[in-house]
């Protein structure tokens, strides 16, 4: 049995034999999803992130079952979460793995989606608390894309590379 150290609306804090850990309390899973244009540029999203203190290049990615349906389905996520970060929306989703965020420190659990079939059909940017701006970058120059961006001060969630193992293998 696990003891609560502490809650906010969003984390519990948990601990049991001598272990901390963190868990959220508002969402029933995190996706995290792998898009590429017809035009084959990988759809990047960048925010500022309030925990680093820095604006972040990422994947599109979500909460699943943080809105009105806690046993949100997890595609069903991913496809609001693609549209409303990027603009763009799926004509399939491909579930490709899942794997802990940080196995030490929380429960979170990433389900990865490769997203098929890309139509634009808006400018994306977020709900009204985000303030997103969406990158489309050719496969080939993602990495020299994200060193410019580092030399601007923007770091990148090193799960963009693992996106582009998905998005070229």
């Amino acid at each position: 049995m696990s003891e609560v150290l502490g809650e906010g609306r969003y984390i519990r804090l948990c601990a049991r034999d001598g272990w901390e850990w963190c868990e959220r309390v508002n969402a029933s899973g995190i996706v995290v999803i792998v898009a590429v244009t017809p035009d084959n540029e990988l759809l990047l999203v960048e925010q500022f992130r309030k925990p680093v203190g820095a604006r972040v290049i990422e994947l599109p990615a979500g909460l699943a079952g943080d809105h009105d349906d806690p046993d949100e389905d997890l595609a069903i996520a991913a496809s609001r979460e693609l549209e409303e970060e990027t603009g763009w929306v799926a004509e399939a989703l491909e579930p490709l793995t899942r794997g802990p965020v940080s196995a030490g420190m929380t429960t979170e659990v990433l389900t990865w989606f490769r997203a098929h079939g890309l139509r634009r059909v808006g400018a994306g940017g977020g709900d009204a608390s985000e303030d997103i701006v969406v990158h489309r970058v050719a496969l080939d120059e993602v990495a020299a894309f994200v060193a410019e961006r580092a030399r601007r001060g923007v770091m990148t969630d090193p799960k963009v590379f693992a996106g582009l193992y998905f998005a070229t293998s």
